[in-house]
């Protein structure tokens, strides 16, 4: 027997969480269904790492957010989500995957890895930090291969080697440094460190780099991973360098086979840009709405939580007035 609702929210992020919220102010019976835990994204950051945004900035629900120092950190805004969700009596099915999405007339016909449900409107606000982009390189499945990074302690006395170069990169690089790894190499496609990397922390991974204490490989790639070693392809000639553990900061991506799966059209742009109005976020299949990051498609730094707050409201709205 399947379960009936107005609103189903694929997703138990920030923005998943306000699009509930809505829905319990305009008493619609919805669900959050999330693969993870609430906030998956968030739990899966550097257990030390602090926001960009003020938590204030970060608030959903009326519910105020307070924090030691103006820009919470992780824990912090694991507690508040917490709080949230709590506060507002989400009705949240987490550790639940979405298989399946069918349309019959105007209905959802949704299968999970754990039961069924029929939806008269779905929304997607799945983010993007479930894809890593992938180095392609003979041994990337090796476990010594990490594309998440959660904290120093297990790089100690270690040779590691950081792909990119970007602020998730130089952070990484800096602390598992400072944390006692043996040595420490970051490879870097890119001619120079990324220009958008954190003002405060750009003096710190130049002057390392120039001392010696981090190695840096500009305009240069690894072609293979081995237990002992990784080999890398630079200007001056293919190397070998003693490795222990790669920890390829490269980003990630949008889940774009699942809004395929459900008929949303992306665009043909570099940012793979899904189709959707901006009034109402609905997207060209209808009642089907996006909400937050992933509405940027790979163009990730433009949502964030600070400015997609908003996307909730609006599809509530627009569901409200069908």
């Amino acid at each position: 027997m399947s379960e009936e609702v107005d609103v189903l929210i694929v997703g138990a992020g920030p923005i998943g969480l306000a699009c509930g919220i809505e829905c319990e102010k305009a008493n619609l019976p919805y669900v959050i269904v999330d693969k993870g835990c609430l906030v998956n994204s968030l739990y899966n950051y550097p257990r030390n790492m602090t926001f960009f945004s003020t938590s204030d900035r970060l608030e959903i629900g009326g519910v105020p957010f307070i924090s030691h120092n103006p820009k919470p950190t992780r824990s912090e805004a694991l507690e508040y989500y917490r709080r949230v969700a709590s506060s507002w009596k989400l009705k949240t099915r987490l550790y639940e995957r979405i298989e399946k999405v069918e349309k019959e007339d105007e209905l959802f016909n949704i299968h999970s890895s754990k039961q069924g449900y029929r939806a008269k409107n779905l929304i997607i606000a799945t983010g993007f930090y479930d894809l890593p982009y992938l180095l392609n390189v003979p041994g990337e499945e090796l476990p010594k291969v990490k594309h998440y990074y959660d904290e120093p302690h297990p790089y100690y006395d270690m040779d590691v080697a950081v792909v990119g170069a970007a602020n998730s990169s130089v952070d990484v690089a800096l602390e598992v440094y400072r944390k006692g790894a043996k040595s420490v190499t970051m490879v870097i496609r890119e001619e120079e460190i990324n220009p958008r990397v954190k003002y405060w922390v750009r003096p710190d991974i130049d002057n390392r780099i120039r001392e010696g204490s981090i190695t840096a490989h500009f305009n240069s790639n690894i072609t293979r991973i081995a237990e002992r070693f990784i080999d890398v392809r630079t200007p001056n000639g293919d190397i070998i360098i003693a490795n222990d553990l790669v920890l390829a900061m490269t980003g990630y991506q949008p889940d774009f086979s699942f809004l395929e799966h459900v008929g949303v059209e992306i665009g043909n742009d570099e940012f793979k840009t899904p189709a959707y109005y901006e009034k109402t976020m609905q997207t060209n299949v209808k009642n089907v709405y996006l909400a937050g990051v992933i509405c940027g498609g790979l163009k990730t730094n433009a949502w964030f939580i600070e400015n997609s707050r908003e996307h909730a409201e609006m599809i509530i709205k627009s569901i409200k007035k069908k």
